[in-house]
């Protein structure tokens, strides 16, 4: 299916159809890129804190093979590595590492490749620091006046009642960092001070992380791709819904180990005037945060269904997750036409930090 805003109607039926022409693989673009991937010492899909995007890299290579003349799979296991790999000054580097530690030194992927002045996919430290830390995050979309809902962050025994909590109960409780719903569970939506104290202890405990403590929204859920055109730099907003199932308190919590069973449900936006409202806001959300190339915003209604900015990943999964799915929904995209666009607008959009 696909899903279009009423006012671009014509404009996305276009775009597809140039998509598809442009991706004809008859004659080769000589263009040399470079998959860089980084070892797990804890496995191949174990999480590492270094790293944004797990990439599938024998697919993506197998993908962008059929477009470009030169494509290599590389491995960078220590600085001098990494010095090749400048010196090799390839066309693009295809990477969802965001940074090395090599011994106490910290390097930073896409700023290192942007001082080299090689073109790369997704944001830069600033940007995924803007967006790693849920507090910064929502403090950045507030001073641009974009709606999300009142928050404060928290650690075990700050607060001594609950006349000392800053804003009133219902609350959504969840660590300051992490992805993939870590540390959300059926405790996270606390009604009173005693199971406030005792999530925020379990996250302390659990992730040796500070609470993000928000007001509770209970509306409709949605997760918004975000792909930059890679001639124009225009945003286009890819809404989808995400559909859980209530617990037994009636809630509707995307936990963990939903999201790692696969067990919601990821729609189509079919509501015009939701499509626009939240579109709206996650672009809005996207320029603020200084996300480039490609991200994901997630968003709340509240109980007026106001839309509200929840957080942002600015470096999504690329397997079959809320952006691939986006892709789908909106565009009709395939998984290779998704690589495909990534790696153009990679190539396109930093053409001016080669020059």
């Amino acid at each position: 299916m696909i899903i279009k805003d009423i006012k671009n109607k014509k404009n996305y039926k276009k775009n597809i159809l140039l998509f598809k022409r442009k991706n004809i693989y008859s004659i080769k673009v000589d263009k040399t890129i470079e998959i860089l991937i980084v070892p797990n010492p804890n496995g191949k899909n174990a999480h590492q804190d270094n790293v944004g995007i797990i990439l599938e890299e024998n697919t993506i290579l197998k993908i962008l093979s059929k477009r470009y003349k030169k494509v290599s799979i590389t491995n960078i296991k220590n600085k001098k590595d990494l010095q090749k790999l400048v010196k090799r000054k390839p066309d693009l580097v295809f990477s969802g590492v965001k940074y090395f530690l090599f011994g106490k030194e910290k390097i930073w992927l896409n700023d290192y490749l942007e001082m080299y002045k090689i073109p790369y996919i997704a944001s830069s430290k600033s940007a995924l620091d803007n967006e790693s830390d849920k507090n910064k995050a929502k403090k950045i979309i507030r001073l641009a006046k974009i709606k999300t809902a009142n928050f404060f962050t928290t650690y075990p025994n700050e607060h001594l009642n609950t006349k000392t909590i800053p804003i009133s109960f219902p609350l959504f409780i969840k660590p300051i960092k992490g992805g993939d719903s870590r540390g959300i569970d059926s405790n996270s939506i606390v009604h009173n001070f005693d199971s406030f104290k005792k999530k925020v202890l379990e996250i302390k405990k659990n992730h040796n992380l500070t609470s993000i403590a928000e007001t509770y929204l209970t509306g409709r859920e949605y997760s918004v791709g975000i792909l930059e055109d890679s001639i124009s730099g225009i945003l286009r907003a890819l809404p989808v819904e995400i559909i859980v199932k209530k617990d037994i308190n009636g809630h509707s919590i995307l936990d963990f180990n939903i999201k790692k069973n696969d067990e919601e449900k990821v729609i189509a936006v079919k509501d015009i005037k939701i499509f626009n409202k939240i579109s709206k806001l996650a672009k809005e959300s996207f320029k603020a945060l200084g996300g480039k190339s490609l991200g994901r915003i997630d968003i709340k209604m509240n109980s007026q269904g106001t839309p509200c900015f929840m957080e942002a990943n600015l470096m999504p999964g690329l397997r079959k997750g809320y952006f691939y799915r986006a892709c789908v929904l909106n565009l009709g995209m395939t998984y290779e036409d998704m690589i495909f666009t990534i790696a153009n607008t990679g190539l396109s959009s930093n053409l001016n930090i080669k020059n």
